[in-house]
């Protein structure tokens, strides 16, 4: 069983959750989906307005760090000395403390104090979802996701919480509470470019279900309006998985903003075999050609006139549009940018999809891994 590593965050990491935060992302919601601690983001929040740096050395004095550390131990004896205290009481009045204390301490600790198997705790603390406790975590869901989610989804997420709820009681509860998912505003088609005329072929046919990473990544371009003015977002998306592993946002609709999409995706480019999209005539020019080349990446075209053969990429940019840019005013470029990569974490870690078994993307590869392995 391997060890699992402790998490580091770079400078520039730290800032932008920080952004996030100042431009109006709850606190809660960026501790949810980029799995940080409250205590971390609120240290980072106090770093920047103090001092502008991160470094703990900038920040606290060694007479500070010493208090920090007593105040800890402290902390940890109170914990241990306060679950002790009933490790004489009878075996139902146990379960009973373990239960009210779980959301102040960990449930392995408490049932090693007092000597329960979780197992058994877990067994005897099992209950059936009431009507107060479904309403409660649909609602949170709901929220959480973007109101995003339908009763399929919401549905899902339940189950992994330990509630079994029907799709006809979720929605009367979704109904009751006034929650309307963001799918049932009407959508606009976007505008289409000059078509590239290039004889290159449709290697992808339509052969959406991939499985092996990497192999097909799909890509497409998409229309933000800023302020006043229209700016534009690419995103490349791995057939495998349905990830967005590279994204980008820009003042013109043109090579640079394909090349800086690539240039955000993590590992080895030579990685990717294949890249396919439609005919824009932006994916069709010399700077295009020479990246791809240069990573050994083969091309792959959607015939003239058939958004079909692209049909990923355009469903993706629906669900983005649904969920993320018709939900927000964009100030900047900046702005935009921010709220972009906030998205993307969301809809690569949080946000399951019914095509992969209702994982998130991120969970659908670790789980493919793992039975490779």
């Amino acid at each position: 069983m391997f060890k699992q590593q402790r998490r580091t965050f770079t400078a520039e990491f730290k800032k932008q959750m920080v952004q996030l935060y100042e431009n109006g992302k709850s606190r809660a919601a960026i501790v949810a989906e980029y799995d940080l601690t409250a205590s971390a983001l609120d240290r980072w929040i106090k770093q920047s307005n103090a001092t502008g740096s991160f470094k703990e050395k900038d920040n606290r004095s060694s007479e500070e760090n010493e208090i920090i550390a007593l105040r800890k131990e402290l902390q940890r004896l109170l914990m241990e000395n306060d679950i002790f205290k009933a490790s004489r009481a009878d075996h139902g009045t146990k379960v009973a403390i373990i239960q009210n204390n779980r959301d102040k301490y960990s449930v392995s600790a408490m049932c090693d104090v007092l000597e329960i198997a979780k197992s058994t705790f877990y067994y005897e603390a099992e209950e059936q979802p009431k009507e107060e406790a479904c309403t409660k975590a649909i609602v949170e869901i709901f929220h959480k996701n973007r109101k995003a989610y339908g009763t399929r989804k919401l549905k899902a997420t339940l189950m992994e919480r330990g509630l079994i709820v029907s799709r006809r009681r979720i929605g009367r509860i979704m109904r009751e509470q006034g929650l309307v998912s963001t799918y049932t505003i009407a959508q606009f088609k976007p505008r289409k470019s000059a078509c590239n005329e290039a004889k290159t072929a449709n290697v992808l046919d339509r052969e959406f279900e991939q499985m092996e990473s990497k192999r097909f990544v799909v890509s497409d371009l998409t229309y933000v309006k800023v302020g006043h003015r229209w700016h534009y977002v690419c995103v490349l998306i791995d057939l495998f998985n349905r990830e967005i592993i590279g994204h980008s946002a820009g003042r013109a609709k043109d090579a640079a903003l394909i090349s800086r999409a690539f240039a955000t995706v993590e590992g080895d480019l030579s990685q990717i075999q294949w890249f396919h999209t439609d005919r824009g005539s932006e994916f069709n020019n010399h700077t295009m050609n020479q990246l791809l080349k240069t990573f050994g990446i083969g091309r792959s075209l959607s015939k003239k006139g058939c958004p079909y053969d692209n049909a990923v990429a355009e469903a993706t940019y629906k669900v983005m549009k649904t969920e993320f840019i018709y939900q927000m005013e964009f100030r900047s470029l900046h702005h935009l940018e921010l709220e972009l990569y906030d998205y993307v974490n969301w809809f690569n870690k949080h946000r399951i999809h019914g095509s992969l078994g209702y994982m998130t993307p991120v969970q659908y590869r670790q789980a493919t891994l793992i039975k490779v392995v």
